[in-house]
């Protein structure tokens, strides 16, 4: 067997050995709901009416349609199944390390550098997140567009032409549409040209420059685009909000919070604190380290280009996400790391077999001992992330200060019933940060099951104070109001929050339920109704909508309704005995 081969071979074992837990893995309370399970268009597999809205539509604050796709996908083939969601995004990053592997090796003739590069790709514990986590879909899909790019831009330049030249834009565009953060692949290419294929001199970089101007317009259309669609999802952060010095900061201790966390990879959490101002020395600290780790690099050029090519391309892959253009509320994410480490990588494998050249038995021990700690260290990761209550549980455990993990784990726990021990955590995250709209909601939540209504309309006022066009508290708001007979300040809170979630299922059904309480029937038809074509594989609102219909007359439309309702479920007894009441012909249901 050759060795490339065995070397594959290797690859794939060692992905199966840290990845085959996931596929007994659930879905996790932050971005899948919204990215699948709660995703009407998603949800519904892979559709005409779906491809459509993938492309033409922008959701959480990103317009990633081949993403949207993939997920869709995998709901056309397995439905719901957590377990089997996962095993596709385990086959997309070993696709992505095996290609990477070929690309290496192909461009410079060295195997175990390649090899380990790929293998490190493959199982550092920075690198589980993007793979575990069924909502970084993006990530691995992306990647694995990322690595036919340079694997088709080595047949570019083995062999120049028009055509070649058209599946490196063609993969590029694909990278772009499954995650933006690709926007930086022109300048990787460029570092390439430098090492190690060496078409980057004086003399020619002007022509390594207009060879890329056709994917640097593809990467200006994709920010241009991602800054839009972020602005009008209100996710991009502004400066009355985050000053630029915390940004600053902030960058500074991330790229170099990378750097140690590859070298040391503990204590890692899918949430991470800001730096506090007052660490203005660690600062300064950092950022000398980094000016003197770029001015080392680049003065090895000449003699050692791989250390700047490898340092440049972490450096510059980061740009995106490094925080100076702040996109949500994380400081440092895991998932960051995906790509840009690979620059680092080189450095390392390179670096440490021209080093080690003198004992080469000793630098293969060193690479595989490496490999072997990340993949036992990436193992124990994987098993943070098998769902939520762990996942938020570890991150608060290992960090400090972390609003976002509170609250998440105690929507995990409120899921399994914990309502006290949820109702703790809330409390934690507010006294963190008062002004987290999202705790307040969800605390109120929590208050109205334990029947403390009062203290839960307090909750949900103080959420919309915060942020008035939070639907999910204006529609808990309007059902805590309607519950305590203030039907019609309810129904007004549910259509502002329809008018600011307009496919928001759950609150037609509300409204529906209000109106009819006023005895606006055709309104509440017309509201169930909308529910229903919204939410199609919720038996609920089907009854609903059936039990208005036959209050109409629409006898043979409420029976469908019915039998659709009971396809879905089974064992709901009212839409059984609707069902038969209807077909004996006897008087149709009065009451929800």
């Amino acid at each position: 067997m050759k060795p490339a081969l065995k070397a594959g071979l290797a690859l794939v074992a060692l992905n199966a050995a840290v990845f085959a837990p996931v596929r007994h893995h659930d879905f996790v309370n932050w971005d899948d709901p919204d990215y699948v399970l709660a995703n009407p268009p998603v949800a519904a597999g892979l559709t005409g009416d779906g491809v459509a809205w993938a492309f033409t539509h922008a959701h959480s604050a990103n317009w990633h349609p081949l993403t949207w796709l993939s997920h869709m996908l995998d709901v056309q083939l397995f439905g719901l199944s957590a377990g089997a969601h996962h095993v596709t995004s385990v086959v997309l990053h070993v696709a992505s390390t095996l290609l990477l592997f070929v690309v290496l090796h192909g461009m410079t003739g060295a195997l175990g550098r390649s090899a380990l590069v790929a293998a490190l790709f493959a199982v550092h514990p920075l690198h589980v997140e993007s793979v575990a986590w069924i909502a970084e879909r993006k990530d691995v899909l992306s990647a694995l567009f990322f690595m036919s790019t340079l694997w088709a831009y080595h047949r570019y330049v083995q062999r120049p032409g028009t055509a070649p030249y058209l599946v490196v834009v063609l993969f590029f565009a694909l990278g772009l549409m499954s995650k933006p953060m690709l926007v930086t692949l022109p300048f990787v290419l460029l570092l390439l040209d430098l090492w190690p294929l060496g078409r980057l001199s004086a003399s020619t970089w002007r022509i390594r420059v207009v060879e890329k101007l056709p994917l640097l317009a593809l990467t200006v259309v994709s920010c241009v685009v991602t800054f839009l669609v972020q602005q009008k999802d209100d996710a991009i952060t502004g400066l009355d909000e985050l000053a630029l010095g915390p940004r600053v900061q902030n960058a500074v201790h991330a790229y170099v919070g990378y750097i140690v966390q590859m070298l040391w990879p503990t204590r890692l959490a899918v949430v991470y604190p800001y730096p506090p101002p007052s660490a203005i020395l660690a600062t300064l600290a950092a950022a000398v380290a980094l000016i003197v780790l770029s001015a080392l690099a680049v003065r090895a050029m000449p003699r050692r280009p791989y250390l700047a090519v490898g340092w440049l391309w972490y450096l510059g892959m980061l740009v995106p996400v490094i925080g100076l253009v702040q996109i949500g509320s994380q400081t440092m994410a895991d998932r960051y790391t995906y790509l840009p480490l690979i620059g680092l990588f080189i450095v390392l494998a390179w670096g440490g077999a021209e080093l080690l050249a003198a004992w080469p038995r000793l630098s293969t021990s060193l690479g595989v001992a490496a490999v072997l700690a990340c993949a036992i260290l990436a193992r124990r990761q994987v098993a943070h992330w098998r769902d939520s209550e762990p996942l938020w549980t570890h991150a608060l455990a290992v960090t400090t200060g972390t609003a976002r993990a509170h609250n998440n784990l105690a929507n995990a726990v409120a899921d399994k019933g914990r309502v006290d021990e949820a109702i703790a955590h809330y409390e934690a995250a507010l006294r963190l940060r008062p002004e987290f709209a999202e705790a307040h909601n969800n605390l109120g939540n929590a208050l109205i099951r334990q029947d403390r209504k009062a203290e839960g309309i307090d909750h949900y006022r103080t959420a919309l104070r915060l942020r008035p066009d939070y639907a999910m508290a204006h529609n808990g708001l309007a059902s805590a109001l309607d519950d305590t007979g203030h039907t019609d300040e309810a129904i007004d809170h549910y259509r502002e929050a329809l008018r600011l979630s307009p496919g928001f299922a759950e609150v037609h059904n509300n409204l529906g339920a209000a109106l009819l309480g006023r005895g606006r029937i055709d309104e509440a038809l017309s509201e169930f109704l909308a529910a229903v074509r919204l939410s199609p594989n919720n038996a609920y609102v089907r009854v609903n909508a059936a039990m208005l219909l036959a209050r109409r007359g629409h006898t043979t439309e409420a029976v469908q309704q019915l039998e659709v309702a009971l396809q879905i479920d089974p064992e709901n007894t009212r839409a059984r005995r609707m069902l038969d009441d209807l077909r004996r012909k006897g008087p149709a249901p009065t009451g929800p």
